[in-house]
């Protein structure tokens, strides 16, 4: 099943909310927001990520 993830990024933390096709929730994470800590979270979900949406504010 294909997976969406949300990627909100503040300064300090980012939640991070990953979604199945259908719209339900699967899990929901805040997370540094340092690059090496998003790549790493997401590379260990084992789920298969179709797209990754971002959203940031100044």
């Amino acid at each position: 099943m294909e997976h969406y993830v949300g990627i909100d990024v503040s300064l300090e933390e980012s939640s991070v909310c990953i979604v199945d096709a259908t719209g339900t929730i699967v899990r929901e994470i805040k997370i540094a927001s340092e690059p090496e800590a998003l790549v790493r979270y997401l590379d260990e979900l084992e789920l298969s990520v179709s797209r990754i949406g971002l959203e940031a504010e100044p």
